[in-house]
């Protein structure tokens, strides 16, 4: 159970019992909008036809990004195939209790019982849960969460289901399934980023997922409605949000925690440039932090290279500054959930302009969760 304490921090980070309840809150109403047929309706024109098909489960593993101001929470973005839930957990423990007892048998179940409940919704109740498992990714060993990938093999072991980690190119798929190593597989934990199945190496895989013969999970569909960040635009918009049958109490709640969001093809671009110091823009085809600036740091030049139909321009929301004994960080926070459901929660610490796993005594952090002051 080594996993990465490189990229682990030693710090605990507080975080007020109202500031986890709101978030809890908005990542269940978001849920229930995923749900919601009229929200469906006003999705279906914005995304491509992989997206629009619904597969009849849900996605692991979902991740909800917050950062923290006096106010509140606000939300940054939403992931469907956010990494790191191992790392999330093994930060809340001393090495120690890791090696005594590995994974705890509660955060176990709850893992699993992710994975079974999406078998069970695509076989329709007739499967309790997988046969055989891939875990897919772009060249995965080479990737930095390849280990927490092994982890989640091992997990799999001990639940008595067979698991593959692969490239795309390794599998053998189409519309009668997907097979690797001569094996059938009918679930694929989907690690990759090409989240709507556009490049040609996952053409098989999206050829399956469209025909029902292979449970993919996190899919274009869950994407689609939650974590292109383009969903945004919708949540942050009360014209938009006024359409779709929220009580004024969830209204109020999307205004109050998520950051304005738009389009940059949606705005004056010069209106823009001028007040650059309070907005970030976000490439919305790019995971990560990849492609991400800070108004007040960018340049001219640059700005004038975004694709206005490719970059959010967002309301810029500092994170929180955690004092560390080695020097202030900044923090952001992460549910990680099943549908409606928290798996866990955990900080991110770092230095620099964007979230990353490789600032010396920074990483993913035990998060204790405080009574309000």
């Amino acid at each position: 159970m080594t996993v990465y304490r490189e990229a682990i921090s030693q710090v605990t980070v507080p975080l007020a019992r109202r500031d986890l309840a709101r978030m809890i809150r908005l990542m269940r109403l978001l849920s229930r909008l995923s749900e919601n047929a009229a929200y469906h309706e006003l999705v279906a024109p914005l995304v491509p036809d992989v997206a629009r098909f619904d597969p009849g489960h849900h996605a692991v593993m979902m991740g909800y990004d917050f950062h923290l101001t006096p106010q509140g929470p606000r939300l940054i973005e939403v992931n469907t195939n956010a990494g790191g839930a191992l790392l999330a957990y093994l930060a809340h423990f001393p090495e120690a209790a890791i090696a005594r007892a590995g994974l705890a048998e509660r955060l176990r179940h709850q893992f699993l019982a992710a994975f079974a409940e999406e078998m069970r919704r695509f076989s329709g109740g007739k499967r309790q849960k997988p046969a055989h498992i891939v875990i897919v990714d772009e060249d995965p060993r080479n990737q930095y969460l390849y280990r927490e990938m092994v982890v989640f093999t091992e997990l799999f072991s001990r639940w008595e289901v067979p698991s593959t980690i692969a490239d795309p190119s390794a599998l053998v798929a189409g519309p009668e399934g997907v097979s690797v190593d001569g094996e059938p597989v009918d679930l694929i934990y989907n690690r990759h980023c090409d989240f709507y199945l556009e490049r040609p190496e996952m053409a098989g895989i999206r050829a399956a997922y469209r025909a029902g013969t292979v449970c993919l999970t996190p899919n274009p569909f869950a994407y689609g409605l939650l974590a292109d960040k383009r969903r945004m635009t919708l949540w942050s918009d009360p014209e938009v949000t006024g359409r779709l049958g929220l009580d004024q109490r969830d209204a109020d709640l999307l205004r109050e925690t998520v950051p304005q969001s738009r389009l940059l093809a949606d705005l004056d671009r010069e209106e823009i440039w001028r007040g650059r110091n309070g907005w970030v823009f976000k490439p919305v085809s790019r995971f990560g932090s990849r492609g991400v600036f800070l108004g007040r740091k960018i340049s001219r030049t640059r700005f004038e290279s975004l694709p206005a139909g490719e970059t959010l321009v967002q309301r810029f929301v500092s994170p929180s500054v955690v004092g560390t004994a080695d020097a202030a960080m900044k923090a952001d926070f992460r549910l990680y959930v099943y549908r409606n459901r928290v798996l866990g929660i955990s900080a991110r610490l770092y230095q620099g302009q964007v979230t990353n796993l490789r600032t010396a005594g920074g990483g993913f952090a035990a998060v204790q969760v405080v009574e309000n002051t």
